[in-house]
C-alpha cells in the first residue's frame, strides 16, 4: 500500500486500527441481511402439511355436499314430473268435457295438445329424468278415469 507523504506512521497506524472495526461492522451487516432474506423467503410459502390439511378439509366437505346435491336434483326432477302429470290430467279432463267422451276413452297427445297451454303445435311435456326426452317414452295417458303415469319412475313420479 502506497502512503502519501503527508501521512505519518502514527496516523497510518490509527487508520489501520479503525478500519478493522468498520470491516467487521460491514461484514456483520451483510450477514444479517443474508439471514433476513432467507427467513423472508421461507415465510412466503405454505408447508406440505398445511397444504395437505386444506386438501383434506375440501375433500371432507365434498363428501358431505355431493350426496345432498344429487338428492336435491332427484327431488327437483320428481316435482317437475308430478307437475307435468297434473297438467296432462287437467288437459285430459278438459278435452273429455268438451268432446263428451266416455270414461273408457283413451285420448292421444294430439287430442290434449291444445289444452296443455303450449299452443296447438307446442311441445309435449317430458319427464326430466327421461334420457330420450320424448313424450312417448316419458308418459302414458291411460283412459279418462285413470290418472296419467310416468314411464320412467312410476313409483316416485305419480299423482296421488
Amino acid at each position: 500500500m502506497d502512503w502519501p507523504s503527508q501521512i505519518t506512521p502514527w496516523r497510518a497506524r490509527t487508520i489501520l486500527n479503525t478500519e478493522k472495526p468498520v470491516r467487521r461492522l460491514v461484514r456483520a451487516t451483510a450477514m444479517k441481511e443474508r439471514n433476513m432474506k432467507i427467513k423472508l423467503s421461507r415465510a412466503a410459502g405454505f408447508t406440505l402439511v398445511e397444504i395437505m390439511i386444506v386438501v383434506a378439509i375440501i375433500g371432507l366437505l365434498a363428501t358431505i355436499a355431493i350426496p345432498n346435491f344429487v338428492r336435491a336434483r332427484l327431488k327437483a326432477q320428481q316435482s317437475a314430473c308430478i307437475n307435468n302429470l297434473r297438467q296432462i290430467d287437467g288437459a285430459k279432463q278438459t278435452w273429455a268435457l268438451e268432446n263428451r267422451a266416455s270414461q273408457a276413452t283413451v285420448p292421444t297427445i294430439a287430442n290434449i295438445q291444445p289444452y296443455l297451454g303450449r299452443g296447438t303445435q307446442g311441445t309435449a311435456p317430458t319427464c326430466p329424468a327421461d334420457p330420450a326426452n320424448t313424450f312417448a317414452t316419458s308418459y302414458s295417458l291411460n283412459d279418462l278415469q285413470t290418472a296419467p303415469t310416468c314411464l320412467i319412475s312410476p313409483t316416485d313420479h305419480h299423482l296421488d
